[in-house]
Formats: C-alpha cells, structure tokens, sequence
C-alpha cells in the first residue's frame, strides 16, 4: 500500500469511528429510532452527501452500532471467561453471567440497542448473528464440558417439548442432549432479563442487594441447566 492510500485509509477509519461515536451520543439522548443521518453529519460538520459515503442508510448506521455492541459484549464475557479457564464450570458460567450484567451497567445504552424495544423499520441483516451469539457460545461450551466429562444433571424434558427440544439441540448444540439445549436456551432468556430488570429500573424498591442477588441467580441458572456445584 502506497503512503497515500495508508493516509487515506487512516483518514476513513477515524472519520468511520468519529460517525459512529457521534451516533452514540444521538442514541444516550435521543433513542434508536430518532437517530438521523442528517443530525450526525450536521454535528459533525459534514455535508449529508458526504456522510453517506460512509453509511449509505440510516440502517447500514444502526447495524454497524448493533454488530459494535455485541462484539464488545462478547469480547468483555470472553476476557473475563479466560480469566477463570482452569475453574470449574459453575465458577466460569458465573464468570460470564457477571461479565453481561457488569458490560450493560458499563454501556446501558448500547445495550438497550440490542436487547430493548425494536427498532421501528429496522430488520437486523444476518451479519449480526455471529456477534450475537458470541456470549450463548461461551454458555454452550461450559454445558458441553460438564456434559464431555458426564458431570452434567440435565432437567428432565417434559413430553409435549420433546420435538422442539430435539430441534433446539440439532440447530445450536448437536453435542448435547435435548433437555440441556432446552434448560440453556431458557437460562439464557432469563439471563438477559435479569439484565434488563436490573437496567431498565424494575428492580427500584424490591432488590436493594443487587450484586449477590444477581449472583446468586446466576448460580440458581447454572443449576438449571445442570451443571454441577
């Protein structure tokens, strides 16, 4: 590469990143569904025409900021996953539970983009699976060693659920038995509600302790699923 197009390349990369950063602030403020590409070009200083080089629609914005915050998601449950990769299965499922709970308390806004209401006309391209389903992975590993080493106490499945949850193992974990894909699937739904119980204030005047109390879901989750004590 030429040292112009380094410059050039350089010089996108920043302006990409000073877009997407003042898209931030219009979200803090404003919410998804108000975010305007005319608002981020005039805060900016730039031109419309000249934004759209860049971000060619107000949805090619939104899905840059939503693959943004799962990656930064998944990237803070790994790193914290990693640093417990010797412990046993409940203490890294706790490890990445806390991980979600402290990245949403960390960027509240970010998270409501990805796990609050739906943006009015926005449908989410397939280039946001991968990223989101960074945290649901980690949760499958720590499921499938328990079960690897046949530590694992799967829930029993009750029979009217006995075809979905077969389905439901097929399509996201063939290594495990029906009843674990099912009891991790509702883990991870009630994952994330506790998440947003905590962060969207359903919690004022019930949880005062919320830290141990999320913990201490966690660990109830975990056993859920059937990993072991």
């Amino acid at each position: 590469m030429s040292t112009a197009q380094g410059a050039r390349a350089r010089a996108r990369t920043e302006i990409t990143a000073a877009i997407k950063d003042e898209a931030r602030r219009q979200l803090a403020a404003e919410g998804a569904s108000k975010l305007s590409l005319r608002a981020v070009a005039r805060a900016l200083g730039m031109v419309s025409s000249a934004l759209y080089r860049y971000f060619p629609s107000r949805d090619d914005l939104l899905t840059a900021l939503i693959i943004d915050a799962y990656d930064s998601l998944g990237g803070a449950a790994e790193t914290a996953h990693a640093a417990v990769a010797g412990a046993g299965e409940l203490d890294r499922w706790t490890a990445v539970c806390e991980a979600v709970r402290g990245w949403a308390l960390d960027h509240p806004h970010e998270y409501a983009l990805i796990y609050g209401s739906p943006v009015p006309g926005y449908t989410a391209p397939r280039t946001t699976v991968l990223p989101a389903a960074r945290v649901g992975l980690l949760l499958v590993g720590i499921v499938r060693d328990a079960h690897g080493r046949g530590a694992l106490a799967a829930p029993p499945l009750p029979g009217g659920l006995r075809e979905e949850a077969a389905r439901i193992a097929a399509d996201l974990a063939p290594e495990l038995p029906p009843e674990a894909a099912l009891a991790l699937v509702a883990a991870w739904a009630q994952l994330f509600g506790l998440v947003g119980f905590e962060l969207f204030g359903q919690f004022e005047r019930v949880v005062e302790e919320r830290a141990p109390f999320f913990r201490h879901a966690a660990v109830r989750l975990a056993a859920g699923v059937g990993l072991p004590a």
